[in-house]
This record gives structure tokens, sequence and C-alpha cells, in this order.
């Protein structure tokens, strides 16, 4: 049939009454309903004959928006891109189908990354990126997966261990910003900016990397930053104010980067860019043997590596935690709680979800305990008598 010519009629479901017979001489009425067909008293069923007759036109859509849903569906950057890939190839070990997987498949894939001593909290992520990245009405059932990673949890307690990152807080953040600049180079420029935009943005890494120019106003106080969306607020766009102070110097630090970029002719795009030896900003172009899948944009992996290069330079220490971009938003949030921020300041300046547990058990809690040690109320053993001694008293 000439679907370009032929009307095209589409039942979703027939609705059959077992053992019905049509009346003498009249045609049988498909009825024509689906699971969300909703009748009010006294309606009678719809049919066919009365439902929409459909065309091409009506099946088909444009070129430009067949390559637009190409593009959409083909975004695999960042950690869903390293996800997918790895979870890609072992499908085509396994020769398993990868999009659209089947249940079993996502399940064993998941025993996969049990058999690895992964981290809970790791796996729950990359099983969570492979479900949303099946095409919509067919993402595998998660059931099973889950019942095995509750199992996992009970056998292997260290599994579910988080480690924090170690916080960035000013005492560190102000020299490693002083140790990029030292040399005066465009690289350092870009550092001492990232670093300080990221701890008072209280940005995480890979939301630092993603911003463009344009969604900055530098003001002479203040920077004014809007957000499409972050990991909290995925349909809602923000607006934020970060306040300059003299230890950040953020405005004076942000516009000398800004006119490095502006001198080669970059007033848009990209905000934190890839810089060469010789100072000049690369472009995918200038730098093709190294381009990634994000183009200009900088890795959320290569301001980790920032953090951690400037750090080490700087020769300072940690307590155990490792150093990672993370630190940078950890350090804000600390240093905040430290000096009497409360849960629903430190929720707003994290744009953490609200009533999220995360600032007073990752920050408050801490801080508080820091300051506070109950057992400071027991006299040292031995030390009353000792003064009593000492003074002639008793």
């Amino acid at each position: 049939m000439d679907v370009g010519t032929d009307l095209v009629e589409i039942v979703d479901a027939e609705l059959v009454e077992v053992g019905a017979q049509p009346a003498a001489g009249r045609p049988t009425a498909t009825p024509f309903v689906d699971h969300n067909t909703v009748l009010r008293p006294g309606e009678e069923l719809p049919t066919a004959a009365e439902g929409p007759r459909y065309t091409e036109r009506d099946l088909y859509v444009s070129e430009e928006t067949a390559r637009a849903l190409d593009e959409a569906g083909g975004d695999e950057t960042g950690p869903r891109g390293s996800v997918m890939r790895r979870f890609r190839s072992w499908c085509t070990n396994e020769d398993r189908v990868a999009v659209p997987c089947t249940t079993a498949t996502y399940t064993e894939y998941g025993r996969h990354l049990m058999g690895h001593k992964l981290k809970v909290a790791t796996i729950r992520n990359y099983m969570s990126l492979i479900r949303t990245s099946m095409p919509v009405g067919k993402q595998p059932d998660s059931s099973l997966y889950l019942q095995l990673l509750k199992d996992y949890r009970t056998k292997n307690k260290r599994a579910s261990r988080k480690k924090q990152a170690f916080p960035i807080t000013l005492p560190y953040l102000v020299p490693m910003m002083r140790a990029a600049e030292a040399d005066d180079r465009p690289i350092g420029w870009r550092d001492a900016a990232m670093f300080a935009f990221g701890y008072r943005f209280l940005a995480r890494r890979i939301e630092d990397a993603d911003l463009d120019i344009e969604d900055l106003d530098v003001l002479d106080d203040r920077i004014v930053v809007w957000l499409l969306k972050d990991k909290t607020h995925q349909e809602e766009e923000q607006t934020l104010t970060l306040h300059d102070r003299p230890d950040l110097d953020l405005v004076s630090r942000m516009r000398r980067w800004l006119a490095h970029l502006a001198d080669q002719g970059i007033t848009s795009g990209p905000l934190f860019r890839h810089v060469l030896k010789d100072g000049t900003v690369a472009t995918t172009e200038t730098r093709q043997k190294t381009a990634t899948v994000r183009g200009d944009y900088l890795r959320g992996h290569t301001v980790n590596e920032r953090v951690q290069l400037w750090f080490k330079k700087t020769g300072l220490v940690t307590d155990g935690r490792p150093v990672s971009a993370q630190g940078l938003r950890a350090g804000g949030a600390t240093d905040l709680a430290e000096h009497g921020a409360t849960d629903e300041e430190l929720e707003e300046a994290g744009r953490w979800a609200k009533g999220s547990p995360i600032p007073r058990r990752v920050y408050v809690r801490p801080a508080q305990q820091k300051k506070h040690d109950p057992f400071a109320k027991i006299p040292v053993y031995g030390q009353a008598a000792a003064e009593s001694e000492a003074t002639g008293t008793r």
C-alpha cells in the first residue's frame, strides 16, 4: 500500500465482547480504544469509523527534526559517555544487545560491576546512567539488580563507605591561586579564576566546565551567574549572585581571564578553555590530536587535574582524604559551616535540594564536633591532685 496516497487506519486496541454477534444487516463497528480511553456515564464506545484517519504527513518528521533527534539522543559526553562506552564494550564482548538492553543484560552487568568490588554509590550511579540512556519506554527493570546490590552491600561493608573529598578551605585555596599566578602566564590566570569561582559558586566541577561567557555578568563587586540547570534543578533555571571578597579577588581574576579571551577574539562560548604553552587559547582545530567530544569545553577530569597539580606544587598536605575538584565545593561549604552557617543557608548556597541531609551530615555536624569535645568536661586524671599539691591546698 502506498502510504503517501491511501489513508492509514490505526487502531490501538480492540474491545471484543466474548460471544457477541453483530445484528443482522449491520456491519461490525470495531471499538477504537486504548488504555487511556476515558468515557463519561452514558457515552458509547468510540468506533474505528469515528477515529482519526492518518496520512503520511501525520507519521513522518522532517529531515531537520530527525537530525535534531539524533543529536539529542546521541549525547554521550561526560560521565554518561564514559559509562555507556564501557557498557557497550562489555555487551559486545558478551554478544549482547546494548541499546535497548534487556532486563537480563542490565542485571548481569550490575553483577559484573559488583564483581569488580566497586563502591555501592559508584555502581548505583553507573547503573542509573545506563538505564536513563535507553530509549523512552524501553528501560530495563531495575528490581533484580537492586536485589543483588542489597546483598552485595551486606556482604561487602567497605563497599558502602564513602570517602569525602578533602575540603579546600581558604587557607589552602589562597596559596593555590597565588602559586598558579606566580609565573604570570595565561594558564595560571585561568586556573586562579576557575578556583576562586568554583569555591564561591560551590560548583560541581562539570558545572564550572559547562559555563559559557554569556552566562556571566561581571560587575565591580560581584558576578551574576545564569544557570540553566544543575544536578538538583533539572527543569529550573537560576540566577545567582556571587559577592566578591578581598581574599578571593574573584572579580579581578575573572576579568583578567576574560580580557585574555577577548584579546584573541573570543567573546562567547565556553568560559574555561584549554590553553597552549605559548598562552594561546586552544581550539578544536589547533589541538586535533587531543580534541575530545566536549570540543572547546574543558572536561571535568581536566579541572580535577589542575586542582591536584597546584595543591601538590604548593606543598600542601591532607588528612588522608583525596584531593579533587570536588574539594572546591567542599571547601566553601566547610568554611560556611565552621563559621556558623545554618543548614538552610548551606542548602541555598550549594543548591542542594530542599531538606537535603547532606549540608548537616557532611558539613555542619563535623564542624560542630570539631569545636566541641564532650570529653573535655572530664578532668584529666591526676591533674587535679597534682595542682592541689603544687598550690598546697587540699
